[in-house]
């Protein structure tokens, strides 16, 4: 059997929608007893006075000792009976009272009393003769009938209107959850490259969920979009170093002589070395764009993290005799998932090295204020005006240079500037005559 979670929605809500109308039902129901009871026995107790006041009336006329038993004149009569005693002589009686007092004569007013194995509501009060007593009294039963009778005239219909109110319930909930039903099988029946979002003219409640919905829908196009294109950017630019190190593999493998073959072997090296980095910016890339990168933001010490990596690039800079400067407080917290900022210095230091000739300077600073701030410059050849225009673009490279990049450094530095609102800034360095990258982060 499901469990109440995992039942239906329609079922829940009416089972409760009709679980709260019967206790409330119940609520009012005993509220209705009681006051009803209350005020029942108020109004008959005001009977039994009133008519203990006739008797007592009645009983200043002279009388003698002659006992007398009123008549029965109606069916309901015995439920209520009186005595009239003078100096505990039974004087009157209706039909059905017993020959001894209901109460005990000299208490005047109201009691409740056990008198021949029934229940009664006695009234007793002094007659306008000494040593008259008047005693009314009326059956508990009798009572008890008359409640009954009034609260089955609004009971029977509670329950009768019970059903007729289930099936109104069921059928307005049924209709409420025709926009949810209208939703499922949309989804169900919607392709797994469907692109459009779904209508959003629907109710206020299904509202919240279409546009979650939606944006879901669009991250995941997004995510298969980042998906195809990485497939396609990855066929389309591992095709160059893979038949590079397939042809430098046959010459190695053709020649005889030691120098060919290492030089060859060399050019293995380089190639899957270069296949390697394409790779991982290529996995970077595609993480970036389909919002993969680690959820949540820092804080995080950007120049550790700057100093991280300009230690793994040191190797690269003593290979071509570059100089790598770092000019930095000793810690700067950023607003920023752990790792991108590594990512950001690596590509902009790996371009900046690439880019630059044999024992070229690189300079990387960390400013603090008045906002947070990275510079990247180099003594390069730097940028023409048209090259800084197609800067960023997916596998674009400068025609004139021979570095081996692969043109995708610049499109993740982009992409973190855009998702992380920061500006950069592309100059030529005033010092050191290469180019210039300066990255600003917004306020916080």
């Amino acid at each position: 059997m499901k469990s109440w979670s995992q039942s239906s929605l329609q079922w829940r809500l009416t089972f409760s929608l009709l679980l709260a109308t019967g206790l409330v039902w119940a609520l009012v129901l005993v509220m209705t007893w009681l006051n009803t009871a209350h005020e029942l026995s108020e109004l008959l107790d005001a009977h039994l006075a009133q008519t203990a006041a006739v008797l007592a009336v009645q009983t200043d006329d002279e009388h003698d000792d002659d006992f007398t038993t009123a008549a029965v004149l109606h069916k309901y009569q015995p439920r209520v009976a009186f005595q009239i005693w003078h100096d505990k002589t039974l004087l009157a009686r209706s039909a059905g009272a017993p020959m001894v007092p209901f109460a005990p004569l000299g208490a005047s007013g109201i009691s409740d009393q056990w008198q021949g194995q029934k229940y009664w509501r006695v009234f007793a009060t002094p007659g306008r003769e000494d040593g008259v007593w008047v005693v009314v009294a009326e059956l508990h039963s009798a009572r008890d009938d008359i409640l009954m009778a009034g609260l089955k005239s609004a009971i029977v219909p509670m329950l009768l209107a019970l059903p007729v109110l289930a099936f109104l319930i069921w059928g307005v909930i049924f209709r409420s959850l025709v926009p949810l039903r209208q939703l499922s099988q949309s989804v169900s029946q919607r392709h797994a490259d469907a692109r459009q979002p779904l209508n959003e003219q629907v109710s206020m409640e299904v509202k919240p969920l279409v546009q979650a919905l939606n944006r879901l829908f669009e991250k995941m196009a997004l995510q298969m979009e980042g998906e195809r294109r990485f497939t396609a950017d990855a066929a389309h630019e591992l095709r160059t170093p893979i038949a590079a190190i397939r042809m430098q593999a046959q010459v190695a493998r053709g020649t005889q002589e030691d120098g060919e073959r290492n030089s060859a072997l060399d050019a293995v090296l380089q190639g899957c070395d270069r296949a390697t980095r394409l790779v991982a910016q290529l996995l970077q890339l595609t993480r970036l764009e389909a919002d993969e990168a680690v959820v949540g933001v820092g804080p995080c010490d950007a120049v550790a993290e700057t100093r991280a990596t300009l230690a793994d690039l040191g190797p690269q800079a003593l290979a071509r005799r570059q100089h790598l400067s770092l000019n930095a407080p000793d810690s700067l917290q950023l607003a920023m998932p752990p790792g991108l900022v590594g990512v950001l210095v690596g590509n902009l230091v790996d371009n900046a090295q690439r880019y630059s000739p044999e024992g070229a300077s690189i300079h990387v600073q960390w400013h603090a204020t008045p906002l947070p701030q990275l510079v990247v410059e180099d003594s390069g050849p730097g940028l023409s005006d048209a090259d800084l225009a197609r800067l960023g673009d997916r596998f674009f490279r400068v025609a004139a240079n021979g570095a081996d990049g692969s043109g995708l450094g610049w499109s993740i530095v982009r992409r973190l500037a855009q998702r992380y609102r920061l500006r950069v800034l592309v100059e030529r360095s005033s010092e050191l005559g290469g180019l210039r990258v300066v990255v600003t982060w917004p306020e916080l």
